[in-house]
């Protein structure tokens, strides 16, 4: 018999980890319009939001490491959504910006956040909560050392 503390149903990981995997499912068929990723979908919005940035911001922005984040880019920039280049003031730096088509990307997709609150029922105000909840777990977690530190 399972200890108690190592059940499934007392865990916080665990319908954390099942509905961030259910709710990257949902959004595929709505991403496929504009044949994005969940993961591209976030970094276009991202750069939707803030425009030209450079590798390591939107790195920051996303809590992408850059193995998972510069074969993305390259993806991306391949389809010519964006382009990458060195900052002119600082050469060591890679900005990020959106072509004219990523940007009419942005028009593509403007729809998909109101069809995926439509498969989710909560009020706007328990989802205002869960946001705060999930944003508060992500800054005690991501401030943690890793084992690699």
């Amino acid at each position: 018999m399972a200890r108690e503390e190592l059940k499934l149903e007392n865990q916080l990981c665990f319908p954390l980890y099942a509905c961030s995997r259910a709710i990257t499912r949902a959004y595929a068929p709505l991403l496929e319009q504009a044949n994005l990723t969940y993961t591209q979908y976030l970094t276009m919005m991202a750069l939707w939001e803030y425009g030209t940035t450079s590798v390591k911001e939107l790195g920051q922005r996303l809590l992408l490491d850059s193995g998972t984040l510069t074969p993305l880019l390259k993806k991306l920039e391949a389809r010519g959504l964006i382009t990458r280049s060195r900052d002119a003031s600082d050469e060591r730096k890679l900005v990020v910006s959106l072509t004219p088509a990523g940007e009419a990307l942005e028009d593509v997709v403007a729809d998909v956040p109101r069809k995926m609150a439509c498969n989710i029922e909560l009020s706007a105000d328990e989802g205002r909560q869960l946001v705060t909840l999930l944003y508060q777990i992500i800054g005690d977690l991501t401030e943690l050392p890793t084992d690699e530190s």
